[in-house]
């Protein structure tokens, strides 16, 4: 009896996961339609809605056992037969490594994060390294023994696209002159190999593949393809570095939408095709953020038996809400949320933690960093830095539980690491300098035009990634630009007015005046000059409002995620060609 119990419950937890994952699929074949149909508010919705799936399963399938079983779970032996039995399942099951991620968040659902041992997840994989055969072929394949226009025109007609091209010959030809710079045109004809699959996000759908040659070498190879007011496709660019395909992949833009039925083969090639990211991120690029959470935890256990730095707090200027450390030899930080804040700090530790749900579902257009969330996280105390534990515990104490062996922090988040803004224009060179500052300002432009009012813009709350691109990673004080309130400073009515310790005017929970941005912004003179020249609009209310209206009028700007040099420009949007364009701007 007590087998046939265990049987039950594992066919309980992989029925659940196969009910999430179907939905999982379901969302996400519909992005062609969002896309070609081009209802941009549909693609928003969808993003939203598919990362609910996880969690709503979860906890259906929690909800089944606790029925089922009661009490009698909690004892060694029964658990790992369940763990035993439902790893027989999966020994030909197509996503295996995703199915054991959902089998650790129903274990630790149910154990509410506590009493977790290892023996009983699946902390390694049960079948690390197998990479399930694809339903149909994941690629195809094109010599260019025929020429490459004429095995261009074959690619874009095996698209599944029910729109026609715009203009497919120029598209053709514009491809095929760029590529004629990659590659060595005396030697043997090279290979193409395209995913079958499109990849969705945004307003734009992605072709992608690589150029393979002779030698085993290979070039990434990515067509963005955007739509017309018209209806009709058109190729906006090519990619062809490992660089530009990693930025389109980064960790601070919204997952892609791709049907991936085995998604163990999709990464595998994907990191063929971009060697410098990890199996964690480009699970999380095609939207398995969850199973990507459990490969950095791998990632981040395989670095500690390879390390021996310590935890220590991460540089800059501590927040008022979180306190932030870090493994100076480890690409990520961790986040804790303090006991107390700060007291201009007007917030609750629920409203913290919703913000940072809010951005896991909105559209970050590149400029904010993905988290990973944490329950009970048990680091070893030896790595602990004395000053980093001090800290902790003076800060957090709620939050930690200290042993002889562990630390252990009950609610933690991860971030990529990046070098602080405030300290990046410190040492930065004057063409750097000019960089980072254009960079700022885009980011606050793109992520008002995506309805994210940053809140607190001081510079020691964006972060510059490898590629010079600036990112913002502190929410406790994000709103939607659709609640604010931005306002011009009236008028002093007496001399007096502008001695006052208090303002002469009225001022309400959501009112910004983006005059006063300079005030506490622009204290460098050569920060002050080059954002009056570069973004000066920022100051101006009248620039937020219209940024407003636009969000209400349903209206979503265009944020490409490759440098401006890349796009074949259309001369009827009033575009530069790539020769006028000059120098690549990062987006």
């Amino acid at each position: 009896m007590a087998a046939a119990m265990e049987q039950l419950v594992a066919h309980t937890i992989l029925q659940g996961f196969d009910a999430m994952y179907g939905r999982f699929l379901d969302v996400t074949g519909g992005a062609q339609e969002r896309f070609e149909s081009q209802d941009w508010p549909a693609v928003q919705l969808a993003l939203k809605t598919r990362i609910s799936f996880y969690d709503h399963h979860v906890g259906l399938v929690t909800q089944q056992i606790t029925i089922m079983l009661g009490h009698r779970y909690a004892n060694h032996t029964f658990l790992m037969a369940v763990k035993t039995a439902y790893e027989d399942l999966l020994l030909d099951y197509p996503r295996y490594e995703i199915a054991e991620s959902f089998f650790n968040s129903v274990y630790c659902r149910i154990f509410a994060h506590r009493h977790i041992n290892r023996d009983k997840l699946f902390v390694h994989s049960s079948q690390a390294g197998r990479i399930p055969s694809y339903p149909t072929a994941l690629t195809r394949l094109y010599n260019t023994g025929a020429g490459l226009p004429v095995l261009l025109e074959r690619v874009l007609d095996d698209t599944p696209f029910n729109l026609p091209w715009e203009d497919k010959a120029r598209d053709i030809a514009a491809i095929t002159e760029r590529l004629r710079h990659e590659w060595d045109q005396a030697s043997p004809p090279p290979v193409i190999e395209m995913i079958r699959e499109p990849f969705f996000r945004n307003k734009a759908a992605y072709l992608i593949g690589r150029i393979r040659f002779d030698d085993h070498q290979s070039l990434p190879l990515v067509l963005p393809v955007l739509t017309t007011p018209q209806r009709t496709l058109y190729i906006d660019a090519c990619l062809c570095q490992v660089d530009d395909v990693s930025i389109l992949f980064g960790f601070a833009r919204s997952y892609f939408m791709v049907y991936a039925p085995a998604p163990a083969a999709l990464v595998r090639f994907l990191g063929e095709l971009i060697p410098n990211k990890t199996k964690a991120e480009l699970y999380t690029a095609i939207g398995c953020q969850k199973h990507g959470k459990t490969e950095l935890y791998r990632e981040f256990l395989h670095h500690m038996e390879h390390s021996n730095d310590k935890f220590v707090l991460a540089p800059g200027i501590k927040g008022m809400v979180m306190s932030v450390f870090t493994l100076p030899s480890y690409d990520f930080v961790f986040k804790i949320i303090k006991d107390k804040f700060a007291p201009q700090k007007d917030i609750s530790h629920a409203v913290v933690r919703e913000k940072y749900r809010l951005v896991k579902e909105h559209d970050r257009v590149g400029r904010m960093a993905d988290t990973q969330e944490y329950r009970n996280f048990a680091f070893d105390r030896h790595r602990f830095s004395d000053e980093l534990l001090e800290e902790l515990q003076a800060v957090a104490p709620s939050n930690l539980d200290v042993t002889d062996e562990y630390v252990i922090i009950k609610h933690l988040y991860t971030e990529r690491r990046m070098i602080p803004f405030n300290l990046y224009i410190e040492q930065a060179n004057d063409d750097d300098l000019r960089h980072a500052v254009d960079e700022y300002g885009n980011a606050i432009k793109q992520l008002a035009a995506a309805n994210i009012f940053p809140g607190d813009m001081l510079f020691k709350n964006f972060g510059v990634t490898r590629h010079k691109r600036v990112v913002f990673y502190d929410y406790d004080e994000i709103s939607y630009m659709t609640e604010m309130h931005f306002r011009r400073i009236p008028p002093p009515r007496y001399p007096e007015d502008e001695m006052a310790a208090e303002p002469w005017y009225s001022v309400g929970v959501n009112d910004v005046f983006p005059e006063e941005f300079r005030t506490f912004l622009l204290i460098n003179p050569k920060v002050r000059a080059l954002f009056n020249e570069l973004h000066s609009d920022l100051f101006e209310p009248e620039y937020w409002q219209r940024l407003q209206q636009n969000i209400t009028e349903g209206q979503f700007e265009d944020v490409f995620p490759y440098g401006q040099g890349h796009r074949f420009f259309h001369a009827e949007n009033g575009a530069k060609s790539d020769a006028e364009n000059g120098e690549k701007i990062s987006s």
